[in-house]
């Protein structure tokens, strides 16, 4: 008999767990079911603000049909209520079950809706997970979201972004770019405030006002002020801050972070902290038939912290991580079911040897025509403060040219990097990010880094033919050279072949320049 896979959630995660198993559907092997809550094809989530602005369309964010997962039976629309451990089967909305051998739980997260006075709650949206919100209030997390942002975008609309991250940040920088007027208000006295310090902060703060995004920190959000219409539709109209402050605009976008979805699993009686609890191998702490991977999953020993009553880190949050648990798990129940080589489960015990371990710590790349940023590890600390006797300080190296826009600090132990941010200098954060991956030493010399952005500079220190270009994806910089000299002559045709830039979109400006260099090169 094949062994019955059930998947819960149709978005990247999932869809990429599905996709490397069309080998065991073919011969056989396993069923594969997909439950996605949406009645729409999967897309990638990620690039939704891109959808909202009108730089992607609804066919470039789409991740798979029916067609495209020939023998996977994909259930569009189909909401899970429940998980019947006993009988081994989910419940969904309509009273009907799907039995499963092996469930793998890829919900995602969910957008923190703060409490604000006057923001309704206006009952279960179509998809019955979220909720919907005060007419002209969104999360921008969905299709629906994404329509809404694009009717205030085409006509030249305020909007409102209450939030100061990365996602808050990459959105104001779109629709800036669209020709709307973004306002950002957020709590702290700068943005991003956990991948920037002080110097980088400030210079995006400057590229901002020049682009007109109007940042206004130290926002404390109270309420919303809504307005009624002809139609007797109460709609936003202000945000209002606890000092006062009211940040008119015809939409209000909500930044405000995500929390995992794991209700299905708690419900269940799964062990749950930051997301769904697994162990190396992926597998829920409670049950070994259940797995969880992507934004729904909290990767910790249970060895460890079994009894403890908190249990430390939680879910990524970046889409890369959550792709290289969906391969890493395929590849290990097909290595179960095939009995070809190590499947890295350890038998029926919690963990074993082999696990999933992520060798990729997060780079995050503000994506954005207006200004480049890259960032990643610890930055946060002052190459002047004193230091602790009997304490080593980090290495910290800072360059800053404010009038141009650009700014690298790079921090290192043992001449080892282990945190850098680079703004305005897009080949050095390429370089930095790969000695960063790599666990990599920097160049005695600094300033060979700086040099890279220079007009006549034609190679990079490291970042050979070996190097990870596509962090998302884990594709380096040969298969995507590789796959220009087959005939890919676009970012669109590297995507198709490689995967490279369908993920975050933060690496395609680096793709292009490897078009345009192999293009000349060939010349």
């Amino acid at each position: 008999m094949p062994e019955r896979i059930v998947v819960i959630g149709a978005g990247p995660v999932g869809i990429r767990f599905a996709e490397e198993l069309l080998h065991l559907v073919a011969d056989g092997r396993a069923t594969v079911t997909v439950l996605g809550a949406e009645a729409v094809d999967p897309y990638n989530r990620v690039l939704i603000a891109e959808l909202a602005v009108g730089e992607a369309t609804a066919d470039e964010i789409t991740l798979a049909t029916a067609s495209g997962l020939p023998g996977v039976d994909l259930r569009l629309g189909s909401r899970a209520e429940r998980i019947d451990r006993d009988a081994r089967a989910v419940v969904l909305v309509d009273g009907s079950a799907v039995p499963y051998d092996r469930l793998v739980l890829a919900t995602g997260a969910r957008s923190i809706v703060p409490v604000l006075d006057g923001l309704e709650r206006l009952g279960p949206d179509d998809t019955g997970l979220d909720t919907r919100l005060t007419s002209g209030v969104c999360v921008l997390r969905d299709l629906a979201d994404a329509a809404q942002v694009r009717e205030v975008v085409d006509r030249g609309g305020r909007v409102v972004v209450l939030g100061g991250g990365v996602l808050g940040i990459e959105l104001a920088m779109l629709l800036a770019d669209a020709g709307a007027v973004p306002s950002v208000a957020h709590f702290g006295p700068m943005p991003m405030p956990r991948q920037l310090d002080r110097g980088s902060a400030s210079i995006l703060s400057t590229a901002l006002a020049s682009a007109g995004v109007t940042l206004v920190p130290h926002t404390r959000a109270e309420g919303v002020i809504g307005v009624e219409g002809d139609d007797g539709v109460r709609r936003f109209r202000a945000l209002v801050s606890s000092d006062g402050k009211r940040i008119e605009g015809d939409l209000l976008v909500l930044s405000c972070g995500v929390r995992a979805r794991t209700e299905l699993a708690e419900a269940a009686g799964l062990r749950v902290g930051n997301g769904v609890l697994v162990d190396s191998s992926l597998r829920s702490w409670s049950d070994p038939r259940i797995h969880a991977i992507g934004d729904c999953a909290h990767l910790a020993d249970p060895a460890e912290y079994l009894h403890e009553r908190q249990v430390p880190g939680g879910p990524h949050g970046l889409i890369g991580p959550g792709w290289r648990q969906a391969s890493w798990l395929a590849a290990a129940i097909t290595a179960e079911l095939t009995g070809d080589g190590d499947d890295g489960f350890g038998g029926d015990d919690f963990g074993g040897d082999g696990g999933f371990v992520d060798e990729h710590p997060g780079v995050v790349v503000l994506k954005g025509e207006l200004v480049d940023i890259a960032s990643a590890g610890d930055v946060s600390a002052d190459p002047f403060a004193p230091v602790p006797a009997g304490e080593i300080a980090p290495g910290i190296a800072v360059w800053a040219d404010p009038e141009h826009g650009t700014y690298v600090k790079m921090a290192t132990r043992d001449g080892i990097l282990t945190g850098f941010v680079a703004v305005g200098m897009p080949r050095a954060a390429a370089e930095l990010s790969v000695l960063y991956l790599r666990g990599g030493e920097l160049p005695a010399d600094r300033s060979l880094l700086l040099r890279l952005d220079d007009a006549d500079a034609e190679t990079t220190v490291a970042a050979g033919r070996e190097a990870t270009l596509c962090i998302c994806n884990a594709v380096t910089v040969g298969q995507i050279e590789d796959a220009i000299d087959d005939g890919c002559g676009s970012v669109a045709a590297i995507g198709e072949c490689t995967r490279a830039g369908t993920g975050c979109g933060g690496c395609r400006a680096r793709i292009t320049e490897l078009l345009h260099a192999r293009e000349g090169a060939v010349a």
